[in-house]
């Protein structure tokens, strides 16, 4: 599964948590990139705030209705899905103005803490974060440690320089120099195709491993590496943001749900959560947003809770 699939293993208390994969994006601090690194905000307008729902609001646990806030835990280094703002601080994306509407359809207002992406999961555990939207794929691993409500699918691109000197293809890289961002599934997915690449007496996979996505696109721009494997909406956003100097090569594969991250055994708060999103989706402002940041083709018609 590759949909923003980071895979650094994350103790919650130890070994509990180390099965437990990140989904998307890297660790840093999530200040962007520079020329190669495109991430520049979108010129669309501002998505209208979706009125406040009672009744989901009310299935919130006063642990997070109390202070008026719901607080995310996110690694602004993956745009489109999230991001830092030219300012270097305001987080925004894809992810941020879903999260954004999910609280404010439970009558919240919504607190993005930039993290490293290792250390949101036990961040909700250890309740630093009430949530985590950093583009997470929804994994068997994942939801036996957490809650995960599915707002959006992605898979895995595999990105080029413009007009693929290389000749490369998803299946042709073994013996080439691929950039990936660490703890994704991408990270995790070189070291399966290395070992398919020594087991058929071929050169192992070059790997450049980065913190930020943003970096590895830089490094791709740069000539630092013939290519990368990132989620297919940051792929797709990485040719727009280099002005057309790199561009991907085929169709998406191993397609996942990416999904809304809570500590487990919040059932109210789950379905709190599930029927926000599925109420945005219901009234077109889902749409809008993905839209919004030229993600549409992800989108799904059902949200769904550890679907």
């Amino acid at each position: 599964m590759s949909a923003r699939t980071r895979t650094i293993p994350a103790a919650l208390a130890a070994a509990a948590l180390a099965a437990v994969l990140a989904a998307c994006g890297s660790g840093g601090d999530g200040s962007g990139g520079g020329a190669g690194g495109g991430a520049g905000a979108t010129s669309a307008a501002a998505i209208p705030a979706p009125a406040k729902d009672d009744a989901l609001a009310a299935k919130v646990p006063s642990s997070v209705s109390a202070d008026g806030t719901l607080v995310y835990g996110t690694d602004a280094s993956y745009p489109p899905n999230e991001f830092t703002d030219t300012d270097g601080t305001t987080v925004i994306g894809m992810d941020v103005d879903l999260g954004t509407a999910i609280a404010q359809k439970l009558g919240l207002q919504a607190e993005f803490r930039n993290s490293q992406f290792s250390g949101i999961i036990p961040g909700i555990d250890g309740a630093r974060y009430e949530a985590g939207m950093s583009s997470f794929s929804i994994t068997p691993e994942r939801t036996a440690t957490v809650d995960m409500i599915s707002y959006f699918t992605a898979g895995t691109s595999l990105a080029v320089k413009a007009g693929n000197p290389d000749g490369l293809g998803p299946d042709d890289l073994c013996g080439k120099a691929i950039g990936v961002q660490a703890g994704t599934t991408q990270a995790e997915e070189v070291v399966t195709r290395n070992q398919e690449c020594t087991s058929q007496g071929r050169p192992p996979i070059q790997v450049t491993e980065l913190q930020q996505q943003t970096d590895v696109t830089l490094a791709l721009t740069s000539s630092r590496i013939v290519g990368m494997l990132a989620d297919s909406p940051v792929a797709a956003y990485a040719v727009t943001t280099t002005n057309g100097a790199v561009e991907v090569v085929g169709e998406p594969y191993d397609t996942a749900p990416y999904g809304v991250v809570i500590k487990k055994g919040q059932d109210d708060f789950a379905q709190a959560v599930q029927g926000a999103i599925q109420s945005l989706m219901d009234d077109g402002t889902y749409q809008a947003i993905l839209d919004k940041w030229n993600v549409g083709n992800g989108a799904i018609p059902t949200s769904q809770i550890n679907a």
